[in-house]
């Protein structure tokens, strides 16, 4: 017993130290009411609008937008009409447009004048001083095997019907609930003629100033099945991510280069803090990352917003049907072509659309990030010491300060404390470091890359 006793006491002193010395090491945290929220998130309704949008034949950006029952014009009124549905369910918490400008011809994919339409539904955040916007999108617009065929039938389910069923999923179960940052819902159109849709919303987002923390891409969240390969998974799905951004200036350049964050771009904070909260909150899910942008040569519509500077990042299925991507509807030597309703997995689309709901409202729920987050360099020390500032907004509980070995492509311990520095005793040679902002509940900001400090 005195042994028993003398072991208990020592593990008391050392959690003690842990606690006092240099903060103490954190548990995951899950909110009842945002598991409560995913719940609501349904297969059937996934599937009912991605059988919607195929039934409308081709959703090419240059197909007819006068017929009520066919092409573009006819999705996007569709779109914007469940849109309202939800404001109206919410009590009238959605603000509900379509987006338009003209396209003139380039020679290549757009052959005339297009008049090219986002569908938008804007949930306001309820805090008036929290600035913050959350964006999430898919493509509407579909294609065929030729890139410039406005008139042969399009389906579209996976590409990107799928992506677009989930945001019109998260704007129905979200608009219901209240959250301090405001979150857009986006039907992109014009994807497949060159990211115009998704371009013009980031050019326009960068021009008027807003405040985009995060941009979540949906785009091909339905396939489970390879050709080729004939791998068959609905347990994994990847997250896309820019390493060194489309828009570092120099001086960022330099700091990159004398931290060696070359993995550690905002970017890729996010995907590392979608695998973490979507693994925490949805069952039977991994989250891949890949860093790299996009798919080998290939982007999507996140990518005109890290053109702009912002922090988006892309999901997509774990393995693609080449057989049904930009594919014509027909049948060749007993295999079956083309992108139908029938070849989606909608169990899988509904878990990645929960991962997606997770990452939402816990970061549209959280504080915002810390401010000018440094790690301090006078003098040669074999502890580390980071500082920083309160974010603005909303007051945080505390931090987490996030340590990882520098091989390691995750995070790999989170210590807690409620000042705005610390010191711990691990070697800044030997680990990297992030800050995060945490709030009463356990909702955790960003993390934010430290930059040297004197």
């Amino acid at each position: 017993m005195k042994y028993l006793y003398k072991i208990l006491l020592i593990t008391a002193v050392v959690l003690i130290n842990l606690t006092t010395d240099y903060g103490q090491q954190t548990t995951s945290y899950k909110d009842s009411q945002m598991m409560e929220m995913i719940k609501e998130i349904s297969s059937a309704n996934l599937e009912s609008s991605v059988r919607k949008m195929v039934s409308l034949g081709t959703r090419h950006t240059l197909s007819t937008r006068n017929d009520k029952e066919k092409g573009i014009g006819a999705a996007c009124n569709w779109v914007k009409s469940e849109f309202e549905k939800y404001s109206k369910d919410s009590g009238g918490k959605l603000e509900v447009k379509l987006d338009s400008t003209f396209l003139e011809p380039d020679g290549r994919r757009i052959v005339r004048k297009t008049l090219l339409t986002n569908v938008m539904a804007t949930l306001k955040g309820t805090d008036p001083n929290d600035k913050r916007i959350f964006i999430v999108g898919g493509h509407l617009d579909s294609r065929n095997s030729e890139a410039n065929d406005s008139v042969g039938t399009a389906p579209g389910a996976n590409d990107d019907a799928s992506g677009v069923s989930a945001v019109l999923e998260l704007a129905r179960v979200m608009s219901k609930r209240n959250f301090p940052a405001t979150i857009i819902f986006v039907a992109f159109s014009g994807e497949e003629q060159g990211l115009n849709g998704s371009t013009f919303l980031a050019k326009k987002a960068k021009e008027q100033n807003w405040n985009v923390v995060a941009m979540l891409n949906n785009d091909m969240i339905g396939n489970t099945f390879s050709n080729e390969t004939l791998l068959r998974d609905n347990m994994q799905v990847r997250v896309f991510s820019e390493a060194i951004p489309f828009s570092e200036t120099d001086a960022q350049k330099n700091i990159r280069q004398s931290t060696s964050a070359e993995n550690d771009s905002p970017s890729r904070q996010l995907a590392r803090y979608i695998k973490e909260i979507g693994e925490r909150y949805v069952d039977q899910i991994e989250v891949k990352l890949i860093y790299r942008n996009d798919r080998f040569l290939r982007g999507g519509d996140h990518t005109p917003f890290n053109r702009q500077g912002f922090t988006a990042v892309r999901f997509c299925e774990m393995n693609e049907n080449y057989n049904y991507q930009h594919q014509n509807v027909r049948e060749e030597n007993g295999i079956k072509f083309g992108d139908l309703p029938e070849n989606i997995d909608y169990e899988y689309a509904r878990k990645i659309t929960c991962v997606n709901a997770a990452v939402l409202a816990s970061l549209s729920s959280a504080p915002d990030v810390p401010q000018n987050v440094g790690v301090v360099i006078s003098g040669l020390t074999n502890s580390t010491t980071l500082k920083w500032k309160a974010p603005q907004g909303k007051t945080p509980k505390g931090y987490l300060v996030l340590m990882r070995e520098t091989y390691q492509p995750l995070w790999e311990k989170k210590f807690y404390t409620d000042k705005t520095e610390i010191t711990l005793p691990y070697s800044k040679d030997n680990y990297f470091f992030a800050v995060q902002s945490v709030d009463e509940e356990g909702h955790e900001s960003l993390p934010v890359w430290p930059v040297p400090v004197r």
